[in-house]
C-alpha cells in the first residue's frame, strides 16, 4: 500500500496544513495520555479507550505533517493504521500490528461489550501509547507542553 493507493481510493485526501494544526494534534494525544493513566484506576475499558485515541490522534498528527487527512465517512481509524503503516515502515510492523489490535478492540469497548479489559490489558495500552506519542512527536518535529506522562 502507498499514499497513492489511499488517495485513489478516496480514503485520504491531500491537505495543506500547518504547524499549528500538527501541535494541536499532538496535544491531543497527550491530553489522551494524561486520561488513560487517570483512568487506570478507575476504569479499564476507558483507560484502553483513551490509550487508544491518543495513539489515534498522533497518527492523524503524522497525517497532517505528511500532507494529508482522512476522508469522511467510515473507516477512517482503518485508515489510520493503514496510514501509520506506510509512514513508518517496515520497522514498526509490530507497533502497527498492535494499534490495529487495540483498533478492534476499542470498537468492540465502546460499542458492544464492557468490561473486557484487564488491568493489564490497560497498563500495556497505556505504555504502547506512551511510546508512540513519543515517537511521532519527534518524527513531526513538534514538542508540545509537557513531558509525556509514564505511570
Amino acid at each position: 500500500m502507498s499514499y497513492e493507493e489511499l488517495l485513489h481510493k478516496g480514503l485520504i485526501k491531500r491537505f495543506k496544513t500547518s504547524p499549528g494544526q500538527v501541535k494541536n494534534r499532538m496535544e491531543l494525544a497527550k491530553r489522551d495520555i494524561k486520561a488513560a493513566k487517570t483512568m487506570l484506576a478507575n476504569d479499564r475499558d476507558w483507560a484502553f479507550s483513551m490509550a487508544y485515541n491518543a495513539i489515534l490522534q498522533a497518527t492523524r498528527a503524522l497525517m497532517f505533517y505528511k500532507g494529508f487527512r482522512p476522508s469522511t465517512g467510515e473507516g477512517q481509524h482503518k485508515v489510520a493504521v493503514q496510514f501509520a503503516e506506510i509512514t513508518l515502515g517496515k520497522q514498526f510492523r509490530d507497533e502497527i500490528y498492535i494499534f490495529d489490535k487495540m483498533r478492534s478492540k476499542r470498537h468492540r469497548v465502546i460499542y458492544d461489550v464492557s468490561g473486557i479489559i484487564s488491568q493489564k490489558e490497560a497498563y500495556q495500552a497505556f505504555e504502547f501509547a506512551v511510546e508512540f506519542v513519543a515517537t511521532v512527536e519527534s518524527l513531526v518535529g513538534i514538542v508540545t507542553e509537557g513531558p509525556l506522562v509514564k505511570k
